[in-house]
């Protein structure tokens, strides 16, 4: 009779650990090895075709119509070109900030015209946001009092 502590015997009319555990590891290998063969084989995308059939809305290019954030700071720099004197713009130019956007910049050239009997000014500004720094060419009307409606904003 074999010794008790050689786990072969049972203790009190059960089986040994090792035995009980022997058919849990005769399905676990054989799994194991089934996942690490499919890891290994892998999938060449060189080969891989591309779906024709998925098909996806274009997206309107940003000159075409502004973000709102170009929108929000557009109204930053009517507001500060409209609140100034012409006249008495330095060589430093005209500081705007937007707190909404973060964007901040400076109007450096401004000039006065009237269209129509109405007042508007023509002025070239910078704008420093988080896709970059650009600089922009606009002119603002004076619609109704107080009131200025940019009549044009672009890059340039």
């Amino acid at each position: 009779m074999p010794h008790e502590t050689q786990g072969s015997a049972c203790r009190h009319g059960r089986p040994s650990p090792c035995r009980a555990a022997r058919p849990l590891l005769l399905f676990a290998a054989p799994a194991v090895a089934v996942v690490l063969a499919g890891c290994a084989g892998g999938v060449d995308l060189r080969k891989a075709a591309v779906d024709e059939t998925i098909v996806t809305g274009s997206v309107a290019s940003s000159a075409a119509q502004p973000t709102d954030a170009l929108l929000s700071d557009q109204f930053a720099i009517r507001d500060a070109v409209s609140s100034v004197d012409p006249g008495a713009l330095g060589e430093t130019g005209l500081a705007w900030g937007n707190e909404r956007t973060g964007s901040r910049g400076t109007v450096t050239a401004l000039v006065e015209t009237t269209r129509k009997g109405m007042p508007c000014r023509r002025f070239v500004a910078s704008r420093e946001s988080f896709d970059g720094v650009k600089r922009y060419a606009g002119e603002i009307c004076r619609a109704v009092g107080d009131l200025w409606q940019v009549r044009s904003f672009e890059e340039g």
